[in-house]
C-alpha cells in the first residue's frame, strides 16, 4: 500500500514537472525573439556611443579653434589700437 502511495507522489510530481518544462520550452521562441532584439538594441546602443564620442572630439576641436582665433582677434585688435 505505501509503494502505491510513493509511486503515486511520484509520477505526481513527474507530471508536474514535465509540465512545467513544457511551459519554458513554449516561449523560448519568444524568450530567443527578444534576447535578439536586446542584443540588436545594444549594438546600436554602442553605435550610438561610438558616434556621441566622435562629435565630442570634433566638438572639442573646434573649441580650440574658436580659442586660437579669438586669441589672434585679440592681437589685431590690439595691433590696430596701437596704429591709431
Amino acid at each position: 500500500m505505501v509503494k502505491w502511495i510513493v509511486l503515486a507522489a511520484l509520477v505526481a510530481g513527474l507530471l508536474v514537472l514535465g509540465l512545467a518544462v513544457r511551459r519554458v520550452l513554449i516561449r523560448l521562441p519568444r524568450l530567443r525573439r527578444a534576447a535578439l532584439a536586446l542584443q540588436r538594441r545594444q549594438e546600436q546602443a554602442e553605435d550610438l556611443q561610438r558616434v556621441a564620442l566622435s562629435v565630442q572630439d570634433r566638438a572639442e576641436a573646434m573649441q580650440q579653434q574658436v580659442e586660437v582665433l579669438q586669441q589672434r582677434l585679440v592681437l589685431i585688435r590690439a595691433k590696430r589700437g596701437g596704429e591709431e
